[in-house]
């Protein structure tokens, strides 16, 4: 799954570290979410969505196999 969470992030101006501590996650977890290593959970995903104001579907894309 795809995602926009880094150009939405560097678009606020808001570091990885920051945006982990308002999500309750580490670092890492952003990292990975970023580079497409790491699929959130659908509360974490909504979490993400409504810290930048947006919906699920406007962050994640959903592609299919």
């Amino acid at each position: 799954m795809k995602n926009k969470i880094e150009a939405l992030r560097k678009a606020k101006g808001v570091r990885q570290e920051e945006l982990a501590k308002a999500m309750g996650v580490s670092r890492q977890t952003i990292s990975s979410l970023e580079n497409g290593r790491y699929n959130p959970s659908i509360m974490l995903a909504h979490q993400i969505a409504r810290y930048f104001g947006l919906a699920i579907e406007e962050v994640f894309i959903f592609e299919e196999e």
